[in-house]
């Protein structure tokens, strides 16, 4: 061959690799590529991101970003990134290399059926830079050099697939790069859907009927979720054993295709958007066209043990017509059938309960409303008597349970008839009407259910669901409402062995979010051919307010309560009905007073002026309700069980006024009596309804008390009791004025308590102190010293005070001499403990007094922040001290179980404890 022929073939092969280029970047390459088209049809889920920094960021927001990183997934994937990295020499600025390579561009991760019981994903990541490009394929011939993996290419219809196998486990990742959009899956059947898909470009791809709607343009949206609600049942076969989802299946076919936003935010994860109906005939959606949407207004019916809720805004009637083929029977039983069913409203609904252990079969109770209960009645009345059933009945409450010999299809229709999760399509055997509603059920389930209802378990009467109601839909015509915490157990009895398996691993992540609910809204106008179903799936988790829950070991029983903020001063326990266990009453140092309940939950809480005092619980009378009173600043609080101020309070007392101490002193027919101590030596006193005594505007004191003052009713008659530091008791009447006898001096100065034994007399109206002597000194209102006893000896450096018990049954006396404390009883010669100490200055001393020779002694030590607590014999219980940061520590008995129930405060923590102490 010439060179001249050689270099025209040369010219002639440069201008046509030239022309290619040409006709490759202005055709092709100018046709941008749809990241939909690369989707195979039959996804079931297409989730679409775009700013993967704010997603990643909102995950660790909702506290769901260490449960994914939990799943054994998630670390399997992360393991192979991080020996990838290793072997490449990565750094640390490469740590977040997988991050920066997403950024802000469009991922969609899509979810397939593969197979019986299999389901994969298939991802797809855009490459921008040539930069981008050479990293992936980086890492993966870096993996490939490694002997643990094997690297390979093979050719599918003429793409280039290549193939990176781990040989331990055979298990492989499947890479298809189609015009720099790199599309991978653990399924290498998914990426050859995806070649094959290739081959249609004309083909609608899998958002077709959403072309127009770009909902991660909404801001605040994180994703988006497309959903083909015509393979979720395919996809429930793959979760659940066969016979469970037939119920959803059918209500599946209300919508065919539906495209949500997903927004994260702090305790909730919300989907919203619109789902097109469905059209095929002899659907659910067909039936059910054209009936109006419904309020849920089941609250108050419905258990706070309703692990699942399906209700749906139908007729019965008019959803599942008699067919105009039934033949009438001679007994008329039919029509007796059918006039009921015209007397249920727009309501159906199905409760599942929770289920007593996991795999057990849950209770299950169908409800259905009725505007006109006398006329259902009715009409339950003559079928009992066709179907020849005793007229006899039970009763739980208000409510009666009568036999009923009809099935549930036979009146609410097939779809709530139909068999459910592990339980047999059976023959109702009890019904009852409650509150508007004709619930069926077995009688068991229905005994249990409406025992609920009458003791006022419901949701109505529950703050947590209350409030969930409150975010969901105000109307619906399909309402599926999820307690994961309730349903627990039936679920692990419907899904598959190797998803039961999988379920447990992720426990934390599915309990996440332990209220769920996904609503379908239909429109204002259905016969629009543009007409939609508004969608909202919410995921949501109770926000506890201030607190969470915690574990917290044996030594706390597991009953820990985490507040965000530092827990100051005293619990102060208040009896809560229906359990022995109390609730607690703490103050934060922001002044936000919480009112926990017996079962650790954060009922409410208050904002206050100033710290807490005097709380204890008012009892009604004399024209006001009772409820918890306190002091805070300038005020006096009386709040009723929701937290809510009962009138007239607060009273405000003189801006000046800082309230120190609040006791209450009930009367016989009359407002409680009130007397408020503040910080400059005042008392005031005045009654429950804001009357100010003449006398008291306030009164002022020559000096500081030596500790609580006391407030007595002796025949009617109001006595202020006021111990003085001085040496000097002074005892008032209600206008103010001293009794006579007082001021009375106790012969040294004094430091504690009164105990008051008041009587039918001043005279016989007995009242103990101690001074600085050692002295014990009992006199009466009368102004006379009936005795004096020495508890013992005293110095210069000792000091006394008096303990008394919190309900006044008794008292002892504390000494302490610099870093010694002695506590004595009255009926002792010798102290009944001797505790040494590291740190100096006052300490804590609290003497419980239980009845029976019950006695606790709690020795606070600030300094250290602990608590020392002793029996009746003076015996250190459990050998050490407990943490304790509060000024002290509260504490009950049981007399059913014969147990203690201590609660102390541990910086952020409310801490409760069960003791065993024998006598």
């Amino acid at each position: 061959m010439s060179r001249k022929l050689l270099a025209l073939l040369t010219a002639l092969l440069l201008l046509l690799s030239l022309a290619t280029y040409v006709y490759y970047r202005r055709t092709l390459a100018a046709v941008p590529v749809d990241p939909y088209a690369l989707v195979p049809d039959d996804a079931v889920f297409v989730l679409s991101t775009h700013d993967h920094p704010a997603l990643v960021r909102h995950l660790q927001e909702t506290e769901l970003w260490d449960n994914l990183t939990a799943v054994r997934y998630f670390q399997q994937a992360a393991g192979h990134l991080a020996l990838a990295d290793s072997l490449a020499g990565g750094n640390a600025r490469r740590r977040n290399a997988l991050l920066n390579l997403l950024g802000h561009k469009l991922v969609i991760t899509s979810v397939h059926v593969t197979g019986p019981g299999e389901f994969d994903v298939l991802y797809q990541v855009p490459l921008s830079r040539v930069t981008e490009y050479r990293q992936v394929r980086g890492l993966l011939e870096t993996l490939g050099r490694d002997p643990r993996y094997r690297l390979s290419t093979r050719d599918y219809e003429d793409q280039e697939l290549t193939v990176l196998t781990e040989q331990r486990t055979e298990h492989s990742l499947t890479v298809l790069n189609y015009r720099n959009h790199l599309v991978l899956s653990t399924n290498e059947a998914l990426v050859e859907a995806v070649v094959r898909r290739l081959a249609h470009p004309d083909a609608p791809t899998v958002q077709a009927a959403f072309s127009s709607t770009d909902l991660l343009r909404v801001p605040g949206t994180d994703a988006t979720l497309l959903v083909n609600y015509r393979r979720l049942p395919q996809f429930f076969d793959v979760l659940f054993r066969p016979e469970a989802h037939g119920t959803f299946d059918q209500l599946a076919g209300l919508v065919s295709q539906g495209l949500l936003s997903v927004k994260l935010a702090g305790t909730r994860a919300q989907m919203q958007g619109f789902s097109n109906p469905e059209t095929a005939n002899g659907t659910l959606q067909a039936r059910l066209r054209g009936q109006p949407a419904q309020p849920l207004a089941l609250s108050a019916v419905l258990s706070v043990r309703t692990a699942m809720l399906v209700h749906l805004a139908a007729s019965p009637a008019r959803t599942w017509p008699t067919p105009a083929s039934a033949r009438p029977d001679s007994l008329g039983r039919n029509a007796a059938l059918d006039s009921l069913r015209a007397t249920f409203g727009g309501e159906l609904a199905v409760a599942y309960l929770a289920a007593a252990t996991p795999g057990s079969r849950p209770g299950r109770l169908a409800l259905v409303r009725c505007p006109d209960a006398a006329r259902t009645a009715s009409w339950l009345a003559r079928l009992r008597r066709l179907d020849g059933n005793s007229p006899a009945f039970t009763r739980v409450g208000p409510f009666e349970i009568h036999p009923v010999g009809f099935a549930e299809a036979d009146v609410l229709g097939p779809l709530l008839g139909t068999a459910t999760p592990r339980t047999a399509e059976v023959t109702s055997r009890a019904g009852a009407l409650v509150n508007g509603y004709f619930v069926l059920a077995d009688e068991l389930t229905l005994n249990a259910y409406l025992a609920d209802v009458v003791a006022g378990h419901t949701w109505a009467q529950s703050p947590a669901q209350v409030a969930f109601l409150q975010e969901t839909l105000p109307r619906a015509r399909l309402s599926v409402l999820i307690d994961t915490r309730n349903s627990w157990n039936a679920l692990l009895g419907v899904l598959t062995e190797d998803r039961r398996a999988g379920l447990l691993r992720n426990e934390a992540l599915f309990k996440r979010f332990p209220q769920m609910a996904f609503q379908l809204l239909p429109a204002e106008n259905e016969r629009s051919p543009e007409a939609q179903y508004f969608t909202q799936l919410l995921l949501r988790h109770p926000n506890n307010g201030p607190a969470t829950t915690q574990a917290g070991g044996a030594a706390a029983n597991g009953r820990v309560l985490a507040f965000r903020r530092a827990l100051v001063g005293l619990p102060t326990l208040l009896p809560a009905m229906g359990t022995r266990v109390p609730a607690v009453v703490v103050q934060d140092s922001a002044r936000v007073l919480h009112y926990v309940s017996a079962e650790n939950a954060v009922l409410w809480s208050d904002t206050l002026t100033g710290p807490a005092v005097g709380l204890s619980l008012l009892p009604a009378g004399g024209g006001v309700p009772g409820g918890l009173l306190l002091g805070a600043g300038a005020q006096l609080h009386l709040l009723a069980a929701d937290g809510a101020p009962v009138l007239p309070f607060p009273l405000h007392l003189p801006d000046t006024v800082r309230v120190a101490d609040l006791l209450a002193g009930p009367v016989a027919g009359q407002p409680a009596r009130l007397l408020a101590t503040t910080a400059g030596h005042h008392l005031l006193l005045l009654d429950a309804k804001g009357h100010l005594f003449p006398g008291w505007q306030p009164k002022r004191l020559d000096f500081p008390l030596a500790g609580r003052a006391a407030l007595l009713n002796v025949s009617g008659r109001d006595v202020v009791v006021a111990p003085l530091q001085n040496g000097y008791v002074y005892a008032f009447d209600g206008a103010g004025n001293l009794l006579p006898g007082f001021p009375l001096s106790v012969g040294a100065r004094l430091a504690g308590d009164i105990f008051a034994q008041p009587g039918s007399t001043l005279s016989r109206s007995h009242l103990t102190v101690v001074n600085q002597h050692g002295e014990l000194v009992t006199f009466t209102l009368g102004g006379d010293i009936l005795s004096r006893k020495r508890v013992a000896t005293w110095s210069r450096t000792a000091q006394f005070h008096l303990v008394a018990d919190p309900h006044g049954r008794s008292f002892a006396v504390a000494r302490e001499d610099n870093n010694q404390l002695d506590l004595y009883l009255p009926t002792l010669n010798d102290p009944l403990l001797t505790q040494k100490f590291v740190t100096s200055g006052e300490r804590g001393v609290q003497w419980f007094d239980f009845g029976g020779g019950r006695h606790l002694v709690a020795i606070t030590e600030t300094g250290p922040g602990q608590v020392f607590l002793y029996d009746a014999r003076g015996w250190l219980l459990g050998r050490e001290a407990l943490p304790s940061t509060g000024t002290g520590v509260g504490l009950s008995y049981d007399a059913t179980t014969d147990s203690y129930q201590l609660v102390r405060i541990v910086g952020r923590e409310l801490r409760r404890t069960e003791l065993k102490v024998g006598l």
